[in-house]
């Protein structure tokens, strides 16, 4: 009889999936001593994209979630999600960050460490699992599953048992649109452990609605681990129900052991949890999506395309796009669909699509994964298009993190001249995200309100809708359609302006201004990069609309803004 174990994600990945990783420490807490009773492998409960979330938009501090956690779960280890050589953010740091964030991370309460690559690319992912090792915690090195011609079940095992040669205790295999059959998962399952000695984990979200099918079948397959989420916070882009999963196992040779009396507790609990952040819940993240198995096509990357393409006035080429992505990903040596990756291939379908020619108009991300500083690609790039895209420039073939001087004292100078560290902690939380960091770390970030759920009963029909919150990958951006027409700008007035504007350059999306490379007086030319903003975990080059003076900047570096904002005029 072999016991199944289960890893429980309502602490992390449940609610970045659902609620855009929005759930509080302070919703959390009460209910962590139960969990704590339940007999899970180990609770899943940091990284991912829950680093980002906590100083950006909820005024607390990761280290100090992690730490309340610790004093309260004393027997179940406590799980990350951690993307190699990105950490918890979007880019490659250098080594000497990638050591002491995996220190001060086992330090502060870390027992199991979920690494992965996008492109799954071992070198970057060796420095982590080596600091994770030398801490004696549980590694577990994972695969980002995918459909390719260039992604076999013997590609993934030969990946397994590289992995396997690092030290790793057990490897995972990270289904993030939900694509794995119950036929395939099988026969990887089955070739992971007859071909390594490391235990193997499954997570899989439940996208196309086939999860729970393969939850069986590698069941059969001799599986050890799988991801579940409570009942409240499951299905759709999450895990299958922890409950449904343990009840379907009972009497059978794989039975978790585990109470349904203690997970109905918890259940009862993120039932209320669900309640309160339910204005947070995009409906598409909890339907099927078969079109997934189709196109590979995660659901958060679908309704971005509807935001963006409505802000175009171009949703008639909706089906195009979608049509766009596998042949972009195709011509990207076919990386898996997720973060930063799904970004990068989504980001230029749309483009392909609206400017009319393929490749014509190429964002900075592309480039650079062309060039090679995100990894080696699973399969080759197309000649054609890399020749298009970046000519002779040349390719590298190295590590990308080797590339990268040591950055961890300059870090530490920086912040502690901006008057900014307490704890060794907040040199790496600057480190990650130097923009955010810092009004964080002077106390002037603001807990974003949770709106209460809306109560329609009583309301009129309503009008046309402005403003959507569309999901990506988890994370959730304020879009808004503002009609296009032509507004003056009085001398000296403060107020942003919005729509079409003489001179003006506009953001199509939501995001936050990393760098102003211009101010007022300054002589531009059309073209040149005028702004840096983050947007959809990206850096989106802001270029002027045309030559002349910068006339006005109504934002600075650090601020925040919405769709259609104007940043700057320029006559």
């Amino acid at each position: 009889m072999k016991k199944i174990r289960i890893i429980e994600t309502a602490f992390r990945d449940a609610h970045q999936s659902l609620m855009a990783t929005r759930m509080r420490t302070r919703d959390m807490l009460p209910i962590a001593e139960e969990m704590d009773k339940v007999g899970y492998f180990s609770l899943e409960s940091w990284g991912g994209a829950t680093f980002d979330t906590c100083i950006r938009y909820l005024n607390e501090d990761p280290w100090e979630r992690l730490r309340q956690l610790k004093e309260i779960v004393t027997k179940t280890p406590l799980q990350m999600l951690l993307r190699g050589q990105n950490l918890v953010g979007y880019k490659h740091y250098s080594d000497d960050i990638v050591r002491k964030f995996v220190e001060k991370s086992y330090e502060n309460g870390i027992d199991v460490f979920r690494i992965f690559d996008a492109l799954n690319d071992i070198r970057n992912m060796e420095m982590a699992i080596k600091v994770a090792k030398e801490q004696d915690a549980h590694v577990q090195a994972t695969i980002s599953y995918t459909v390719s011609p260039y992604h076999t079940n013997k590609s993934f095992v030969e990946l397994a048992q590289k992995l396997e040669e690092l030290g790793c205790d057990s490897v995972g295999v990270k289904d993030m649109a939900g694509l794995i059959s119950p036929y395939d998962t099988y026969d990887l399952i089955k070739a992971l452990k007859e071909e390594t000695n490391l235990m193997v984990n499954l997570h899989c979200h439940c996208t196309s609605g086939m999860t729970p099918m393969s939850y069986y079948t590698a069941c059969e397959a001799g599986v050890d681990l799988l991801d579940t989420a409570i009942s409240p916070l499951s299905w759709g882009v999450s895990q299958p129900p922890t409950e449904s999963i343990v009840a379907a196992l009972k009497n059978t040779p794989y039975d978790t052991g585990l109470d349904l009396k203690f997970l109905k507790k918890i259940k009862e609990y993120f039932e209320e949890i669900r309640e309160k952040y339910s204005s947070l819940i995009d409906p598409i993240s909890e339907k099927i999506d078969t079109d997934v198995l189709i196109y590979q096509i995660p659901g958060g990357m679908l309704s971005n395309f509807v935001s963006q393409l409505k802000n175009q006035n171009a949703l008639d080429r909706y089906e195009d796009v979608v049509k766009e992505v596998p042949r972009v990903r195709k011509d990207l040596g076919y990386p898996p669909l997720v973060t930063p990756t799904s970004q990068i291939v989504g980001i230029q379908a749309v483009l392909n699509v609206l400017n009319g020619e393929r490749y014509g108009n190429v964002t900075k991300e592309v480039k650079e994964y062309i060039k090679g500083f995100y990894g080696r690609p699973p399969a080759p790039i197309n000649d054609e298009v890399v020749h298009k895209i970046i000519g002779d420039e040349e390719r590298i073939t190295v590590r990308p993190a080797d590339l990268l001087e040591p950055q961890l004292e300059k870090c530490r100078k920086e912040a502690e001249e901006k008057g900014i560290v307490k704890k060794e902690e907040d040199v790496l939380t600057y480190a990650l995200y130097p923009q955010v960091a810092v009004k964080f770390l002077r106390g002037e970030t603001e807990e974003e309100e949770l709106k209460p759920p809306e109560d329609t009963s009583d309301k009129d029909e309503p009008g046309i809708p402005t403003e959507y919150a569309v999901n990506v990958d988890g994370e959730v951006y304020d879009v808004k359609i503002t009609p296009v027409g032509y507004m003056e700008i009085e001398p000296n007035q403060d107020k942003v302006p919005r729509g079409s504007v003489e001179g003006g350059v506009s953001t199509t999306m939501q995001g936050m201004i990393l760098k102003l490379k211009v101010k007022k007086g300054d002589q531009v030319n059309a073209g040149d990069v005028v702004a840096v903003l983050e947007a959809m975990k990206m850096e989106n080059d802001v270029n002027a609309t045309q030559s002349g003076t910068v006339e006005q900047v109504y934002f600075d570096e650090g601020d925040t803004v919405e769709a259609g904002d104007v940043l700057m005029v320029i006559k």
